[in-house]
């Protein structure tokens, strides 16, 4: 008789000896040398200056900080929606979770004018959670016959609540705060005023965690119901999740679009679709491309700074149109 010891001796002898991952460890250089530049670059002469190394701490570090919580988050977020709803064109820019945040910040700022930034980051949480059930019931009672449907209805529900946004703010003589918001970006983000980020580092490890269970979820309801999976209650915890982090990154930095679309599908058409072993590459591209896009937009026109939110809409916007030429390609 083969005994416990005896299998797990035998599955130690034919099992493939783990490798280092090199490759891994340049990405983890390359994202370093590309914090290292944000560090350095801005117009402040941080090394000649008699305050330099106060204004150092106050701006550069939060702000480098800001880049990979708010990069690694977003690109993690995209991946769970890409697994949620089984579609690789959706990501929270693309199902109205951004606009629902932005429409709660919205509240917030009227409702509560003196609230403190808590306040204003539950109130975006709670209407980015509420939105994306809302798409999610729409895509359940409507036969969708083809994958380029489901971000398109999540775009027309998005521009929807933008105009109740715009509406709303117009109203209310908001209209200059809900555009500072739709141009996201990092001019902002200062010492004081970055900390609640670090909520979507806890949403991050949770990810890690349960990403097994969301693969599951990902194949679908029948079967993660057969392999004893509560496949509605992954599906809640997921949205929080994903929720959780829209609605943070929305508070503190504003609109990120298509980030999450890019980062998942070009980690996938190089490393295949093992969530687990991809996450890791998906936070460090999600910082490297909003980190790169970040540097462009300070040196593009310096002293003055360009919106990272115009870059990045231009870079996915690109990324979006040559993945659907993949598809219809490749079908």
């Amino acid at each position: 008789m083969t005994t416990t010891a005896d299998r797990s001796r035998s599955r130690s002898q034919t099992a493939p000896p783990r490798r280092f991952d090199w490759t891994l460890l340049l990405a983890v250089l390359g994202v370093a040398g590309l914090l290292a530049l944000s560090l350095v670059t801005g117009v402040y002469d941080i090394a000649g200056a008699d305050d330099g190394a106060e204004m150092f701490g106050i701006t550069r570090v939060p702000r480098t900080i800001a880049l990979v919580l708010a990069g690694a988050a977003m690109a993690m977020s995209g991946l769970v929606m890409q697994l949620l709803t089984q579609n690789r064109f959706v990501e929270p820019s693309t199902t109205g979770t951004t606009e629902w945040a932005g429409l709660g910040l919205l509240a917030a700022l009227v409702l509560f004018p003196s609230s403190s930034i808590l306040v204003k980051m539950a109130c975006a949480v709670v209407a980015a959670f509420f939105g994306t059930m809302v798409f999610f019931a729409f895509l359940r009672r409507v036969s969708v016959r083809s994958s380029l449907i489901v971000p398109i209805v999540g775009i027309m529900l998005g521009a929807v609540v933008s105009s109740i946004s715009t509406f709303f703010a117009l109203q209310t003589d908001m209209l200059q705060n809900l555009g500072v918001w739709f141009a996201g970006s990092f001019t902002s983000v200062i010492k004081g005023q970055y900390e609640v980020l670090w909520v979507v580092a806890v949403v991050a490890v949770a990810v890690f965690v349960l990403a097994d269970r969301l693969t599951v979820a990902g194949l679908g309801e029948d079967v993660a119901t057969n392999v004893g999976l509560n496949y509605r209650r992954i599906m809640l915890i997921g949205t929080g999740l994903v929720a959780i982090a829209t609605g943070v990154v929305t508070v503190v930095v504003g609109n990120l679009p298509f980030l999450g679309l890019i980062v998942p599908n070009v980690v996938s058409m190089f490393r295949g679709d093992n969530l687990r072993s991809n996450l890791p590459w998906v936070c460090l591209l999600g910082i490297a491309i909003v980190t790169a896009c970040d540097l462009l937009g300070r040196v593009i026109i310096m002293p003055f700074e360009v919106p990272v939110s115009l870059i990045l809409g231009v870079l996915g916007a690109a990324v979006f149109i040559v993945l659907l030429l993949r598809k219809r390609r490749y079908g």
